[in-house]
This record gives structure tokens, sequence and C-alpha cells, in this order.
């Protein structure tokens, strides 16, 4: 157990984490809904330090980010639990771990471990994720300031349910994130999630603003959130509130967890859902989990400028990160062919 930061003391021995924008009031001896922050007689402390439960290097690809150093590799790892209880959680298993889980010894790794090992295998990025990166802010944040001194990027892939507290924080040293916009209906994310939707939506706003390159997911699940006046809807938000330039990767649900019984999202559904993101005037919009590749083409002149599949990233951009037909800039980090 380790001391967390981001709660305050109140009377009765209860504190209020301010870690995320559950807010949870902590009785002593109590946890919050994460699981992993308990108040031990009137001061919020932390299980998730150093408690690793996954790591792995990656191609940036994987996040999914497709305009942040394409081709670059990313060192991942994550630590169990969670803020919300997606009932189609594809990390469930680790996610949704009580906080009786112990790691062994050889899972607990120094951020200066994890920062040498990153580099060690020739990686761009350190990528927090597989569970909720929040809910670990504090390991985070220190491995985090340890890579940025070693020449390192940090990713969040997260779903959005922060605090502005910790974003002011975290926005220092954050580079880039892929968030999970779940939906566009509170009383979606209230019956499937146990969030919220406005606290997602203020912290999209929220990373934008602070200048972290941003991509956002949308798992589009049948019966859930395919209908097409939402997708209109989330697409409208990330136009007009993001920026077209931001790209919205359209992601297939499979039956998985406590959704075993819904069918996988028929193909035509994530087309069309494409299709409406490119008629608000996405410059960018990509279909995942049809084991398709997926190109980058540009806004401009249409010519395919990124491709990727099994094999690898053909980057066809300039050295500006500019299209060689059109000279269009195409927006995102280390975008430029070296």
């Amino acid at each position: 157990m380790k001391k967390a930061s981001l709660y305050q003391q109140l009377d009765n021995g209860k504190v209020c984490c301010q870690l995320c924008s559950h807010y949870c009031v902590i009785a002593d001896g109590c946890e919050g809904i994460c699981r992993v922050r308990q108040n031990r007689s009137g001061e919020l402390w932390t299980s998730a330090d150093g408690r690793v439960i996954s790591h792995h290097v990656d191609p940036i690809e994987k996040k999914p980010l497709y305009h942040f150093y394409p081709g670059s590799r990313t060192f991942s790892l994550g630590v169990p639990g969670c803020n919300l209880s997606c009932q189609w959680c594809q990390n469930w298993q680790v996610s949704q771990l009580d906080s009786q889980y112990v790691a062994a010894p050889e899972d607990v790794i120094s951020p200066e471990d994890i920062v040498r090992t990153a580099k060690a295998a020739a990686c761009h990025s350190i990528a927090y994720t597989y569970t909720e990166p929040t809910i670990f802010f504090e390991y985070s944040d220190d491995i985090a300031r340890l890579a940025r001194q070693a020449g390192l990027t940090n990713i969040y892939v997260s779903n959005g349910y922060m605090s502005a507290e910790m974003l002011e924080q975290a926005h220092i040293w954050l580079d880039a994130a892929n968030i999970d916009l779940k939906s566009f209906r509170d009383e979606t994310y209230l019956q499937y999630t146990g969030g919220r939707l406005q606290p997602v939506l203020d912290n999209l706003k929220r990373l934008s603003d602070y200048g972290v390159w941003l991509e956002v997911t949308t798992l589009v699940i049948p019966g859930v959130n395919d209908d097409p006046g939402e997708l209109q809807d989330i697409s409208e938000f990330i136009a007009t509130e993001l920026g077209c330039d931001t790209p919205w990767h359209i992601s297939r649900f499979y039956p998985q967890y406590k959704m075993t019984d819904v069918s996988p999202t028929p193909e035509e559904r994530l087309y069309r859902a494409a299709e409406i993101g490119r008629g608000v005037g996405l410059n960018y919009v990509y279909i995942g989990n049809l084991g398709v590749a997926a190109e980058t083409l540009c806004p401009e002149c249409q010519q395919v400028v990124i491709r990727r599949d099994r094999f690898g990233v053909e980057n066809r951009l300039d050295r500006r990160g500019c299209c060689r037909d059109c000279g269009k800039m195409i927006a995102g980090a280390g975008m430029a062919t070296e």
C-alpha cells in the first residue's frame, strides 16, 4: 500500500477521493468503487502501486493510435482494477479483480525498471492500458516523469472517467490518449458502465485543450449504441468540440463478459457509422476488429498516405509529414518519415 494523492479529508474520518469523476466518499476501513483505494484512519491509500498484472511490447497501432508516431513500439502495462464496470469489458478478468488480489513478487515492478525495459526494447513510448490507468495514477505519474527524462512519450488508453484535478496534474507529462466514448446517451452509461456521459465529454474537451494528441474509440454494440442518430451525435461532438482532424476508431463488438447473448456487430453497421462520421466532416475514420488493413487517406486528394496490416506500417508521407501527391499536412504527432 502507498499513500494516495488527490483526496480531501472530511468529518467523521471519511475522505473524498478526487481521482476520478465518481468522487467517492469513503468511510474508514472502506474502499472506493475502483477497489484499489482504501480509507485507513482518515487517510487514503492505494494498493495499485507497482502491482503490474500484464506488460508487453506492442505496436502503437494496437492501442489504437494511428496518428502518433506510426510504426513505433510502445511498452504497455496495466494494473488490476477499474472505476467502471462495463458489461462488455474485454479485459474483465483483470479489470474486475477484487482488492484481495496480491501480485507475485516478480510482478511488482519499479518505475525505474519499467523505463529501463522500455528503452532496452527500443520503444518510443509507454502506454498505460489494459485496465483503467486512472486508478493507478500515482504509479503512472512516477513512471511518466522518469520516462520523459529518458526521452520516452506517455500514452493513456482510458475510459475518460478521470477527474479534472487528476488531468490538471497528468497533462504535464501526457502526450497522447485514446479515449473510449462508449455512447452518447447518459442512460446507456448508467445502465451498462456504472458511470455518466458528461464527465467523459468534459474530459475529452480538457485533453484537447491541454494539447494532448487525442484519438477516440467507440465500440458499436447492437441494440445498445448503434442507432444512426446516436452515431451522428458522437460524430458531431468529435467534429465540433475536438476538431475534424481527431481520428475516430469504430470498433466491432464480439460477445463477452456479461453480454454473451448479444450477436457481433453486423459489418454493414460499422460501414454505416463510418459514413456518418465522414459525412459530418471527420477526416480520419477507421473501422477496427474486422481483420482488414487500415489505411489513412489524405483528406485533400484521397490518396493512401499510410497503410497498416499485420505485416507492419507503410508510411508514404514525406519528411514533413505531408501527402506526397498534394502536399496536404496529415494531422498527428511524429507523422513525418525519417
